[in-house]
């Protein structure tokens, strides 16, 4: 549990160093064509959601399976995407601090399709998506401040 609180804590601390001073034009712009950050810090949230939420052995509610068509949405502004954000990450980080006592063999299943996985993986999971996705909208923000 603390090795994925740290990452939380990381991307958190990662995304408002490089990204918390762009504009709302940076945030949504795509160079060559590639996601914007906007796209990520959202993603960020909402990802962070949908994996704990089949960690704690449930369904996605509709809400999350609509919010998950909406990560590319142009026109966002930098104080919702930074709210939305903390929000998530603050709830994330109390929701594994609350898996962190259950049997991380124990089995669960994600998606559609009902993939296998365990507590374990998924808790995995939220650390290492994070991350990558940290790691790619602070390279696109370099990009867009042309540094």
């Amino acid at each position: 549990g603390r090795a994925v609180i740290h990452a939380l804590q990381l991307a958190e601390e990662g995304l408002q160093q490089w990204c918390g001073n762009l504009t709302d034009l940076q945030l949504n712009a795509r160079p060559a064509g590639v996601a914007p950050v906007a796209f990520h810090m959202r993603h960020i949230a909402r990802s962070l959601d949908r994996l704990l939420t089949y960690a704690e052995g449930k369904d996605l509610s509709k809400e999350q399976l609509v919010l998950l068509g909406t990560e590319l949405k142009p026109g966002a502004m930098r104080d919702e995407l930074f709210n939305e954000l903390n929000a998530a990450l603050s709830d994330g980080i109390a929701r594994v601090k609350a898996l962190a006592t259950a049997n991380l063999e124990e089995a669960r299943v994600v998606g559609k399709k009902r993939l296998p996985t365990t507590v374990g993986g998924l808790l995995y999971m939220v650390a290492d998506h994070t991350q990558r996705h940290v790691g790619q909208a602070i390279t696109t923000a370099k990009i867009v401040m042309g540094i």
